[in-house]
């Protein structure tokens, strides 16, 4: 009886030991996969922050294309100088509201 005991012991012994060693390759798992998600984060940042540069500067050479004459561009021309002139409107509206 105090052989089983002790085999039993034995036995529940090295799972633990098992155990730990599974949880220690797992935490540093997890510590190398924290890091590159971080990184992986940055780049997508990074890349996100580029597309929209090039987003901004694609609209600024269709604006400037409409500018000089471009007649493919034309509606893009009068649609930037219609938000234009709505945005003065509005300027306009609120320091007539403001008393001004």
């Amino acid at each position: 009886m105090l052989q089983d005991l002790e085999k039993n012991f034995s036995e529940i012994e090295k799972k633990i030991l098992l155990l730990q060693k599974n949880y220690k390759n797992l935490a540093e798992k997890f510590s190398e996969l924290s890091i590159e998600h971080e990184d992986l984060k940055k780049k997508y940042d990074e890349e996100r922050k580029k597309g929209q540069v090039l987003a901004e500067e694609q609209k600024n050479i269709k604006l400037y294309s409409a500018i000089s004459g471009n007649p493919e561009h034309n509606r893009l021309m009068k649609n930037h100088i219609n938000r234009l002139v709505k945005e003065v409107d509005f300027c306009i509206a609120q320091l007539q509201n403001s008393g001004l």
